[in-house]
């Protein structure tokens, strides 16, 4: 229901208030709106604030799938976390990103060492580029980053075995459609399976996650960075 104020306090009870928008929501809005306001920084007050509702509501959205809020609070809430309501439905998630139009006054700048560094963070997603026989070939992996060097863990027939012994490069980006910006890493040097039995038990302990495309992965590769540049499209 809603206060005088137009301020949403309690889960909503009518059927004006629960009509969703067109088509069918595709994954955990709760889960984006947290993840969301966490990439942003806000506090659940500070981002309800934002979107002129009761802290109170905004927890029922995160936490409970089932919700189904209409379409005037999605367009209050993505506008509160600086994005679109496809992107917080999930409808999105079978598109690429970057569909929207160049900003206008757009920036494009590079990144120092050490804020490059600062973007992979300790652990994520990046893009693997190596080339076998057959031509260049760029995968996804799960990484983490010990000790300044890029590690992640595979199958030993997989794709990125074939990092092993050669000069590669290694992508990490993040994409930002409700204001198309953006930044990319790109990380370059030599790669090398880790076969040293105590290194490859520091690094399983060491890891952030296991790889997300599950199965038997044991395989370890270690990639020492001599190159780290980085580049950022602002507006």
């Amino acid at each position: 229901m809603t206060e005088p104020t137009g301020r949403t306090t309690t889960p909503p009870d009518t059927a004006a208030d629960t009509a969703a928008v067109p088509g069918t929501p595709r994954g955990d809005l709760g889960r984006r709106l947290a993840a969301r306001r966490a990439q942003l920084g806000l506090t659940r007050e500070e981002a309800a604030e934002r979107a002129g509702m009761a802290p109170g509501y905004l927890r029922y959205l995160e936490g409970h799938p089932e919700a189904a809020p209409g379409a005037e609070v999605l367009l209050r809430v993505a506008d509160a976390l600086e994005t679109t309501v496809p992107d917080l439905t999930g409808g999105t998630v079978d598109q690429p990103p970057g569909p929207g139009q160049a900003a206008r006054g757009a920036r494009f700048e590079s990144i120092g060492t050490e804020e490059c560094r600062a973007l992979l963070g300790d652990h994520g997603v990046g893009r693997l580029a190596v080339v076998p026989d057959d031509g260049p070939v760029v995968v996804p992996v799960n990484y983490t980053v010990v000790d300044n060097a890029i590690v992640f863990r595979t199958a030993a027939n997989a794709t990125p075995a074939l990092a092993d012994g050669e000069r590669v490069a290694f992508e990490v980006d993040r994409i930002d459609d409700a204001f198309s910006r953006g930044w990319s890493v790109l990380v370059r040097g030599d790669a090398h399976i880790v076969t040293d039995p105590v290194e490859r038990e520091e690094l399983a302990e060491r890891a952030y996650s296991g790889p997300w495309a599950g199965g038997t992965r044991d395989v370890w590769v270690r990639l020492a960075p001599d190159a780290v540049t980085g580049r950022r499209i602002t507006a």
